[in-house]
């Protein structure tokens, strides 16, 4: 029990005087996740919205694969990302293996799924409300698509820090693709990992405190969100 107590005074004081390694992992870890959730916001809510609009005979099997996708292994992920980033794979010119940018992309490609088939649910909701009023104004598609996006913007975003909470919680794919390099690739999830089986229980605990900080604040900015638009529409 005091080897309890005493690693997690020993974290406090980690957090509390900023530690220098503590920072760097944490500082990364929030670049490499907030990277990855932009660039797949900008595929999942184009695609959403196609979804939304299109009648095309792909529409249904697209939104069963984007459905399966959100519960994707993440080893799976790792393993595909990594086959394509090796030296040997289609993508290995790019030189991006064990590097940020292969955390980027193994993180993309982990949540882009998730983003698209609840923006698709946000839009097909919001879409059912105001299909009568587009009619009446006799917008185009792509007229309506505009204005589904920007009515819904709020709800968006908390699809997106539902997509960066998932993204910076990762372990398994960034640590196949990162190779949880010190001072090059090391993100808070596989420092945790990795020092929890050195025995350093206090940098471990540190890290899981800074982490788990970072998803009640955004878990904390998207229940404001949710807050706010339900007070907006009222």
């Amino acid at each position: 029990m005091s080897l309890i107590v005493d690693s997690a005074l020993e974290a406090i004081r980690l957090m509390a005087s900023g530690d220098a390694r503590l920072m760097e992992v944490a500082q990364l870890s929030v670049r490499v996740s907030g990277t990855a959730t932009i660039i797949a916001a900008l595929i999942a809510l184009p695609l959403a919205a196609w979804l939304v609009q299109t009648r095309s005979a792909v529409r249904a099997p697209v939104v069963v694969m984007l459905n399966a996708c959100m519960a994707l292994p993440p080893v799976i992920v790792g393993l595909v990302v990594y086959l394509l980033l090796s030296r040997s794979g289609p993508l290995g010119a790019l030189g991006w293996l064990f590097t940020p940018n292969g955390m980027i992309v193994a993180q993309t490609v982990l949540i882009t799924p998730i983003i698209a088939a609840l923006a698709r649910q946000t839009l097909d909701d919001a879409q059912l409300e105001y299909r009568d009023l587009f009619g009446s104004l006799g917008l185009s598609r792509w007229q309506s698509v505009a204005t589904l996006l920007y009515e819904t913007r709020f709800s968006l975003l908390i699809v997106l820090l539902a997509g960066f909470g998932r993204a910076i919680a990762e372990v398994g794919a960034v640590m196949m693709v990162g190779g949880n390099i010190a001072g090059e690739t090391r993100v808070m999830t596989t420092a945790i990992a990795l020092e929890t089986s050195k025995g350093e229980l206090a940098s471990a605990l540190a890290l899981g405190m800074v982490l788990l900080l970072i998803v009640l604040v955004v878990n904390a900015l998207a229940q404001s969100a949710k807050t706010w638009i339900g007070r907006r529409y009222v």
